[in-house]
């Protein structure tokens, strides 16, 4: 068994740092793509199914490689998995920009996204055995939230720049320089911990999560252009591997999903409200950076700047969200969070936000406040409460629904503005075609809100000190049978 050893607080907050490096390329990657996609969709003649392919080709890995890199993390080491996925991750960088073609494009993310499925759950971890004490956990994943607020921040600007001076090439050259020195750092100040008993692997779960998953996207994002007579089968399929999922995983012994950690309202809560929010994040990307380069007609840099209103916000609410979860729970930064984004989903859905300057400037500030305040309280209910020798999987759990819901939320809302807008031009029908992807996104936001009060009061507290004595007690049983 090797644990955690004791730090001092200087060496906890270089740890901390070096693992925010992690976060920063993986989440630069996908605000940086977003302001590309213009450039790319005219370089490689793409449709917009070809762009929502470039951004979730990339998180549909990622969201099934997860857990199975958390788990395998908890069980082989943790700084070994950590720095592998820095080298894969770099590698798929590097041949992203390379890529001749749309569908190689879309092969290298998935390589990209196998070093990525290794960087951020199993940093969460090393945090998580990292800063033991409650509030100084929360403190630390604030700061790692500020660090998505940071990416939102300088993509926009950084991805137009590159976009404007060079090419979307370019674009992924900045994860090489990060991802070097985040490996050199890891080698010399991270220390190796595993979990005392980690879970074996489970590949027909695995296999079942990644059929799950990959048809269900598959269907949303090709119904459009192929129809239901093509896609109907993958649902189809996407459905018996749930079912298959749930009948399967609760029989093992170590399964690869722990149902029993669902037991928890908090923990069950934190993983819609990731589902939700991250859902609304990729469709709000997704749908803002074709609206201003396609029918605004801004250049690259431009709309980055004009995302600003939006990334401003998230790096400034981040921190103080972890706080506010350290000192008062995960409630008002919920509360804060839902409302933000439901009124943001409704200025654009009822009062077509995009129309005027004013309230599209608006319309970003209240979405990127929601955004800001909602990841901090995500990230800690649903690590805090589980045993510690489990942090790798259930914060691998947290990731994956964050990006699972990227990555519907980019199919779902591609899929209606793709539908929406048909043969017409965007200049012409975006704002009427996206407006059924808005009242989704509003949708999202009042999830986020209604959950959030719902998993953040006594009774949901109460069920997650239940579950935690459950999984500790079967972890002490393991441990004693095993010796």
């Amino acid at each position: 068994m090797v644990t955690m050893p004791d730090l001092s607080h200087r060496r906890r907050m270089l740890v901390l740092a070096i693992c925010c490096m992690s976060l920063l390329i993986v989440s630069l990657d996908n605000t940086v793509l977003n302001v590309a996609l213009p450039a790319l969709q005219r370089d490689l003649h793409a449709q917009t199914s070809g762009l929502q392919w470039t951004i979730d080709a990339y998180t549909l890995v990622l969201a099934s490689l997860l857990m199975l890199a958390g788990s395998t993390a908890d069980r082989l080491g943790r700084k070994k998995v950590f720095m592998a996925g820095l080298v894969v991750f770099s590698i798929g960088s590097l041949l992203c920009s390379l890529a001749p073609s749309l569908e190689l494009l879309v092969v290298f993310r998935m390589v990209q996204a196998v070093g990525g499925s290794m960087l951020n759950p199993v940093a969460m971890s090393i945090i998580t055995n990292t800063f033991t004490d409650r509030r100084e956990r929360a403190r630390a994943i604030g700061v790692w939230g500020a660090v998505v607020g940071i990416s939102m921040a300088a993509g926009p600007l950084v991805g137009g720049l590159l976009v404007q001076s060079v090419s979307w090439r370019s674009i992924f050259w900045i994860n090489l320089p990060v991802g070097l020195a985040a490996l050199l750092l890891t080698l010399r100040f991270v220390p190796e911990s595993r979990a005392p008993k980690a879970r074996r692997p489970d590949p027909v779960g695995q296999v079942l999560v990644i059929a799950l998953f990959g048809s269900l996207t598959y269907a949303i994002i090709e119904a459009p252009d192929a129809g239901l007579a093509t896609t109907l089968p993958f649902a189809a399929l996407a459905l018996a591997a749930l079912l298959a999922l749930l009948r399967y995983e609760p029989r093992r012994a170590e399964p690869l999903i722990d149902l029993h950690f669902f037991r928890s309202a908090p923990f069950s809560g934190a993983t819609v409200i990731a589902v939700s929010a991250f859902a609304a994040l990729g469709g709000f990307l997704f749908m803002s950076t074709l609206y201003l380069q396609n029918v605004r007609g801004l250049d690259a840099l431009h709309a980055g700047l004009w995302m600003l209103p939006m990334a401003a916000p998230t790096f400034l609410c981040a921190p103080l969200s972890g706080r506010l979860v350290g000192t008062r729970g995960p409630r008002v930064p919920l509360f804060v969070a839902g409302a933000a984004m439901t009124a943001s989903g409704v200025l654009f859905a009822v009062f077509e936000a995009e129309t005027s300057n004013l309230t599209l400037f608006l319309g970003y500030v209240l979405f990127g406040i929601g955004f800001g305040f909602v990841n901090a309280p995500i990230t800690n209910t649903a690590v805090s409460g589980m045993p510690r020798a489990q942090a790798g999987v259930a914060a691998a759990v947290a990731s994956t629904s964050r990006q699972l819901g990227q990555t519907l939320g980019v199919a779902v809302v591609g899929a209606v503005l793709a539908s929406g807008i048909g043969a017409s031009s965007y200049r012409d029908s975006f704002v009427s075609a996206a407006r059924p992807g808005w009242w989704i996104l509003t949708a999202c936001g009042l999830a986020v809100l209604v959950l959030g009060l719902l998993t953040s009061g006594r009774w949901a507290r109460r069920t997650a000190e239940r579950t935690a004595e459950r999984l500790q007690a079967a972890e002490i049983r393991e441990v004693v049978g095993a010796s």
